[in-house]
């Protein structure tokens, strides 16, 4: 089987390195860690014309999409024409690219979430938030657009809200992203993301994966794209996970099938249990970052099956899920995610067999490997159990080195 992984990052790396164990996996753009697994090919990744030539010319069976924006553009759509796609077309994608959307969906759906309502205009948006605060509620302030994974601000007091809302809507800090908000009562409760491969109607999960948001350690700080994670997820009961499945995910497939939205790819649940209750802050249409690199670790057989049944609208066979433990963590530069300084030398010595460094913001400069962006690298080890692979994580990403490199010292602490 020929699979062709669009993107370049560690998302797409962790992809590539699990798919490349079962097939001939290429990639565009790809990055350095990229070509350790599969073949780059050097094309505009956004150019959906140039892409199905390279479809047909590479006799490409299936292609995984791995970022959010050309989904919402509808690439799928366009390279179904050509072959196979795992990813879904324009109008699934939506859940993604609105979360508008995405929250009126859920209310259709009747999928547990937060309490919310959307605004277009800064003074409504205001008036809200002050009286969800004198209701006694605290919130969180979400730009309704793709932000990268940086449009939640969650708000412990009015002055935190209007700032978010100032940020968002006045001042444009998330571009378009922030045309238009959500704002929904604030949750408390422990987080997990589930990533679920979804045929029309058919669906299974994978194994499930926390994420880390916040910055610095302790869970303060700026909202990131991640961390870092970790798999599996001890405190989750098999009793909560198969209600989250029959209460979060099969609602909205459901609808969806019945909206005659055709959706054939991943769909990432952003999940908080609250007082015992599995309840969704948020749907994506990609496999999450950095969840996906401890997920592909978890991985033995059938998986590029399962992706490419589910492309064909399939029903999706079993894949086998692994007795390990993993825990991926993020070096990322300093001053994540604020300003940053790129082109730095990255020093990558060699590392044990349960550890893979996924790359993520890296490019070749030079012959030489440097950072190319704010997440860095993805230090992924296997092991035993959390404890195992926690300490072969952090004893790996030791000996990695780039100047004003950052990580959380404590990623899988509390599992």
């Amino acid at each position: 089987m020929n699979i062709l992984v669009v993107g370049a990052g560690g998302r797409e790396h962790a992809l590539a390195w699990k798919l490349s164990q079962e097939a001939n996996v290429f990639a565009c753009p790809g990055n350095p860690g990229i070509a350790e697994c599969a073949q780059i090919l050097p094309v505009d990744a956004s150019d959906a014309e140039v892409l199905k030539s390279v479809c047909v010319e590479h006799k490409i069976d299936l292609v995984v999409i791995g970022p959010e924006d050309p989904l919402i553009a509808g690439l799928a759509d366009e390279l179904r024409e050509v072959t196979n796609v795992f990813g879904p077309g324009a109008a699934g994608a939506e859940l993604e690219g609105s979360k508008a959307f995405s929250k009126d969906m859920m209310a259709r759906a009747g999928v547990p979430t937060a309490a919310y309502k959307v605004f277009t205009d800064f003074e409504p948006a205001e008036a809200f938030a002050t009286g969800r605060f004198e209701a006694g509620h605290e919130v969180a302030v979400k730009a309704s657009g793709a932000a990268l994974g940086k449009g939640v601000i969650v708000c412990g007091s009015m002055d935190e809200a209007e700032d978010a809302l100032r940020r968002m809507m006045l001042d444009k800090e998330f571009g378009s992203a922030g045309d238009s908000v959500v704002i929904e009562d604030r949750l408390h409760g422990r987080e997990f993301s589930l990533l679920t491969i979804v045929s029309g109607r058919s669906y299974r999960s994978l194994p499930v994966a926390q994420d880390y948001k916040p910055a610095y350690d302790g869970n303060e700080g700026p909202n990131t794209g991640g961390m870092g994670t970790y798999s599996p997820v001890e405190w989750l009961s098999d009793d909560l996970l198969e209600r989250t499945e029959r209460t979060v995910v099969e609602p909205l497939v459901s609808l969806m099938a019945d909206r005659g939205i055709d959706y054939r790819g991943i769909l990432f649940s952003g999940l908080m249990v609250q007082d015992g209750v599995p309840l969704c802050l948020e749907y994506n249409v990609r496999f999450g970052d950095p969840e996906t690199q401890s997920v592909m670790r978890r991985l033995g057989s059938g998986f590029a099956d399962a992706l490419m049944a589910a492309a064909q609208g399939k029903e999706i066979p079993e894949f086998e899920v692994l007795d390990n433990s993993v825990v991926t963590v993020v070096m990322a530069s300093g001053g994540y995610p604020g300003k940053y300084e790129k082109g730095l030398a990255i020093d990558v010595p060699e590392l044990g067999p349960e550890t893979v460094v996924f790359h993520a913001g890296t490019k070749l400069d030079q012959g030489r490997v440097v950072t190319a962006g704010g997440r860095v690298l993805g230090v992924s080890a296997s092991g035993a159990s959390i404890p195992d692979a926690r300490a072969a994580a952090y004893q790996s990403a030791e000996q990695i080195t780039f100047k004003d490199r950052m990580m959380r010292s404590d990623i899988a602490l509390d599992a």
